[in-house]
């Protein structure tokens, strides 16, 4: 539970991501699924609750130790620093911990040519990837992914679909997926959770979830 005041932004929550899955966290604007990733990151400290990872507290963790536990992030704005480069952004992600090399991330993600190119001069898909690249630089076994569709175009959407799908075998990763583009979430997703003014509404497999009562009158319409 979080609370801002009074608003009971995450409200008793109880969910979980098994290792190796790919699961989708759905909702509506305001719903708080970005203050549940930043108290999983440890950016906000939760009022009341335990969250734990790999069976141990996440809660005595530092925030700035999180990504040596293995859990690195995306944000729904990009967050990247316009006078760095492309390759400066992904050593910046190898501080913590050790990964795959910088080069070899950048062509992971079809970035090497532009490695000298600096950040403020990229288009928004593009600095979404470097984005991507830095977080994969720090070795992580879990990866929360904030909107990673937003702005793209339909080709770019579907592209991000197999990434994902490929980053899951590749990195032998977890994912947990805040996303509205309901295409991408039903197909790349094992399991999907559904926030709704705080409270989880319901839990399960995609097709499952499209079809629950609650989630259609709260979200999907």
């Amino acid at each position: 539970t979080r609370r801002f005041g009074g608003v009971v932004a995450v409200d008793d929550v109880t969910l979980d991501v098994g290792e190796g899955e790919i699961v989708g966290l759905i909702g509506p604007n305001g719903a708080g699924k970005t203050t549940l990733f930043n108290l999983i990151t440890r950016l906000y400290k939760p009022d009341a609750g335990e969250i734990v990872f790999d069976g141990e507290s996440l809660l005595r963790t530092p925030p700035y130790q999180v990504v040596r536990r293995g859990i690195a992030r995306t944000f729904q704005n990009v967050e990247l620093f316009g006078s760095m480069t492309v390759l400066e952004h992904v050593l910046v992600g190898r501080h913590a911990r050790r990964g795959r090399s910088a080069r070899e991330l950048l062509a992971y993600v079809d970035l090497s040519p532009l490695a000298h190119r600096l950040a403020a001069e990229l288009s928004y898909g593009t600095r979404k990837r470097v984005e991507l690249a830095r977080a994969l630089a720090s070795g992580p076994r879990l990866l929360l992914l904030d909107e990673p569709a937003g702005g793209l175009n339909h080709e770019e959407v579907d592209e991000l679909g197999a990434l994902i799908r490929n980053l899951r075998d590749d990195f032998e990763l977890t994912l947990l997926l805040v996303e509205h583009h309901m295409g991408l979430v039903m197909g790349v997703a094992d399991r999907v959770h559904v926030l709704d003014f705080g409270r989880l509404i319901a839990s399960g497999e995609p097709r499952e979830v499209q079809n629950d009562p609650k989630v259609i009158e709260a979200y999907l319409g």
